[in-house]
């Protein structure tokens, strides 16, 4: 094979192409930039046996030989990989019917794979770039085919290829004929970037996590360097005529103010350069990333819905963000990055309620239909859970203090006299969150405080119905049901409805699937009420 083949030129669709060679390059740079990482700590862990002399050309030795041997392998499995876009023929040599075809992937070299996808089944092509690869002109192209199977049968990675041939690949295996129907007011651009949602980063629970990141590896790197003692008597000296408390509230605002710069560098770095698009064909395509670019794009016949995420932070400043209900996009499957599935970043509440209006083609948003309220039963089993939560803790504190040292007992005082408001008032907010309804054709269900959470689901994409009701549900007249779908996280619950408007609900949301199932119920009702 040429060296041709690899490149952008057009080629028949049965000849086999390679990947880009400047792989071996990429693979070269990555490796030298992790040499050079590790280069330091190794120097000072080899100095306490080693002069300086010998320690750096064990390093210099150590790292031509970890970037040979990569590169070599990396060069191995160019020479061993080939792809094509190929069209099937029929036993008796029948011309193949338009849009009929397979994607092939060949490789390996003492375990050769030899892997193909129907071009029927394909209902995503993704088209990732991390700087490196953004600089020479490169991406990654990942065909999926919207199925979970096991070792990532339901994909093919190209890994890279130029940028011209990942586009070509993807208008190629994603393109479809525009329906005779389709609605083109809503194709184009649906959302664009606007720099002001950036005000939603430091709210979210990410800030926090990169603060504590943050604490926990200045104290790793000190301990590399056998400075730790040294940074934890330097923080001591800064605090010697303060009290403890005002130490920890110090250090506490310095790790979130760290946390604050991450999570605003973080939001920049995913989001910068966003856009959210219906392509001819029906097509949803997000691009976005500043370093890394991202190209996600979902087919329309996937998607069952969206769902409205609100992190407590993001909700009190009245914003949320847009996720899509679509098959085969699982909670946490579908790649190692977990936000595959949104389709508009935090963002003011009435932006994301006309995304999702436009992204399901609907005139109102259904994320925003007036929902039913839930039983005041709800509730109570929800305070009950709220101060069980904090009370069972709270009387191992005091078993404990009376046991062992009074000091517990005011710590369990403590406890309860912070805790317990602060769980009534989640209690009450999370009562407040529940509601279920119908729009159109989407069944709507909110729930959650912490992270409230507005499903709307398509109808005719619920393939089922369980209804749960514990021995106290039973007494307090509610029950919850769990809608089943084929996409998503695979079912969607509504907690502690009614007993009799929870079920009505579900026969009236997705006719002749419940409806069975009650129409006996009905029917001694009805029997009863002419006896009476």
């Amino acid at each position: 094979m040429s060296e041709g083949e690899g490149g952008a030129g057009r080629q028949g669709p049965e000849e086999w192409r390679r990947l880009d060679r400047r792989t071996v390059l990429v693979t070269a740079l990555v490796l030298a930039g992790v040499a050079c990482g590790a280069a330091l700590p190794t120097f000072f862990a080899l100095t306490d046996t080693l002069s300086a002399g010998q320690a750096i050309g064990w390093i210099l030795a150590g790292a031509a030989l970890l970037v040979g041997a990569g590169s070599a392998a990396d060069h191995v499995r160019w020479r061993r990989t080939r792809y094509r876009v190929g069209a099937e023929r029929s036993e008796r040599g029948a011309p193949p019917a338009e849009g009929s075809g397979r994607v092939e992937l060949h490789t390996g070299l003492l375990l050769v794979k030899r892997r193909s996808l129907a071009r029927e089944r394909i209902r995503s092509v993704d088209l990732t770039a991390n700087p490196l690869q953004r600089l020479l002109g490169l991406v990654k192209v990942r065909i999926g085919t919207g199925e979970h199977h096991g070792a990532g049968e339901s994909t093919l990675e190209l890994d890279p290829v130029a940028r011209a041939e990942g586009e070509r690949l993807r208008r190629a295996l994603l393109d479809r004929a525009p329906a005779a129907t389709e609605d083109t007011h809503h194709d184009g651009t649906l959302a664009e970037l606007d720099p002001r949602w950036i005000r939603y980063a430091p709210v979210s629970f990410v800030a926090v996590v990169f603060g504590g990141a943050a604490a926990g590896a200045v104290m790793q790197v000190s301990e590399w360097f056998g400075a730790q003692r040294e940074v934890i008597d330097w923080i001591g000296d800064r605090f010697q005529d303060s009290s403890v408390l005002s130490m920890i509230l110090v250090l506490t605002a310095l790790a979130l103010v760290v946390g604050t710069v991450g999570a605003l560098g973080l939001w920049v770095e995913m989001w910068w350069n966003y856009r959210l698009e219906r392509e001819p064909g029906g097509t949803l395509r997000v691009r976005r990333g500043l370093f890394t670019a991202r190209s996600i794009s979902i087919e329309e016949r996937r998607l069952r819905g969206v769902e409205l995420v609100e992190p407590l932070g993001v909700r009190m400043c009245r914003a949320a963000r847009v996720d899509a209900v679509a098959t085969g996009i699982a909670e946490g499957e579908e790649d190692e990055h977990a936000d595959h599935k949104t389709l508009l970043p935090a963002a003011p509440r009435a932006v994301a309620d006309r995304v999702a209006a436009q992204v399901l083609r609907q005139a109102e948003p259904p994320t925003g239909a007036p929902l039913t309220a839930h039983p005041r039963a709800a509730r109570a089993r929800r305070l009950r859970w709220a101060l069980g939560s904090v009370l069972a803790p709270v009387a191992v504190l005091v078993l404990l203090g009376l046991l062992l040292t009074p000091v517990l007992l005011y710590v369990a005082a403590g406890c309860a006299a912070i805790l317990g408001p602060l769980a009534v008032v989640a209690a009450r907010d999370a009562y407040r969150n529940l509601g279920h309804g119908v729009s159109g054709g989407y069944l709507v269900a909110r729930s959650g405080t912490v992270r409230r959470t507005t499903v709307a689901l398509e109808r005719g994409g619920v393939i089922g119905w369980t209804v749960k009701q514990s021995y106290f549900q039973r007494r307090a007249g509610l029950l919850t049901l769990t809608a089943t779908t084929a996409a998503g996280a695979g079912a969607y619950d509504v907690h502690d409805a009614g007993q009799s408007e929870g079920l009505t609900f579900a026969a009236d949301a997705v006719p002749d699937l419940l409806a069975p199932f009650l129409e006996p119920v009905r029917e001694a009702r009805e029997a009863r009420s002419t006896v009476r």
